[in-house]
């Protein structure tokens, strides 16, 4: 009695090499374009010794610097997370003409320098220009102030959140509005208890991105702040003056403050987006 031959299961093919060339390559890239760089830097800001680190952050310059960054970044971060937000709500749910140019706009900060940008609104925000001829005798000054500073960094970091809501909205079907619609639910609750708890996730990483991108910003900021030490000193440009000083280790030690903020932003971000899956994985 013999029984039917058995054949093994295809094994699937692939596009790329075999998992162990692609991870290697992948973590190769990695180390030498990302993790090198990093542990050059902390390297370097290590030399100042903890005193040192201590003795800079604790200095007027550094401390007023450091504030002016995170106050402004947090100023532009919740302008985007509305503007962002409404952008993207427009650009996926209406048509209307023009809407491919606006919506190519929105990756103009990404493309244009930010050299450019700093030069083309400080000429808009002075005195004598558009905005300023306008604002200035109102009572509000922008050019060399922390608004100006902000609104340098939501122009660079608004594509951030639009980018990162559209495909989410795009995803949701419009049956399960119509199901809440049918149940009674009004515009608003449907909006507050269907909409924005499935888009949730991808809005925080937006939110979260545009704010990392805020912290490190420099040539949209140096041009229309002023760069007034104690005033509109961002720490980026601190940054820069040291490496002119040749001070590399007081340069590093402060980036390393910017890259400990950013990288505490979006460790925060992915658990709460971790936190919130499981709550959902439960809920169903």
């Amino acid at each position: 009695m013999s029984s039917a031959p058995t054949h093994a299961a295809p094994r699937p093919r692939h596009v790329l090499p075999g998992f162990g060339l692609t991870i290697g390559t992948t973590l190769l890239y990695l180390a030498v374009i990302v993790l090198l760089p990093l542990a050059a830097l902390l390297l370097k800001a290590g030399e100042i010794g903890p005193d040192g680190f201590w003795r800079l952050l604790t200095s007027p310059r550094t401390q007023a610097s450091l504030q002016i960054t995170v106050s402004a970044a947090a100023l532009a971060t919740v302008f985007n997370a509305g503007y962002g937000l409404l952008m993207a709500w427009i650009l996926v749910r209406y048509d209307f003409p023009g809407k491919r140019f606006i919506d190519a706009l929105m990756d103009l900060p990404f493309a244009l320098p930010t050299a450019v940008a700093g030069i083309a609104l400080t000429a808009l925000f002075s005195k004598n220009g558009w905005y300023g001829e306008i604002l200035e005798p109102a009572g509000i000054k922008v050019v060399y102030t922390v608004t100006g500073v902000a609104i340098a960094m939501a122009f660079t970091s608004a594509p951030f959140v639009v980018r990162t809501l559209q495909p989410v909205l795009e995803d949701i079907q419009p049956d399960v509005e119509e199901a809440a619609a049918t149940l009674g639910a009004y515009r608003g609750a449907i909006f507050r208890k269907v909409i924005f708890p499935a888009i949730l996730p991808a809005y925080l990483t937006g939110c979260s991105l545009a704010f990392a991108r805020c912290l490190g910003e420099f040539g949209a900021v140096i041009f229309i702040a002023g760069n007034l030490p104690l005033k509109t000193e961002i720490a980026a440009l601190l940054i820069f003056i040291r490496l002119e000083e040749y001070d590399y280790p007081t340069a590093a030690a402060i980036a390393t403050v910017l890259l400990a903020a950013a990288f505490g932003i979006l460790l925060l971000t992915n658990a709460v987006q971790a936190w919130q899956m499981r709550y959902r994985a439960k809920a169903k």
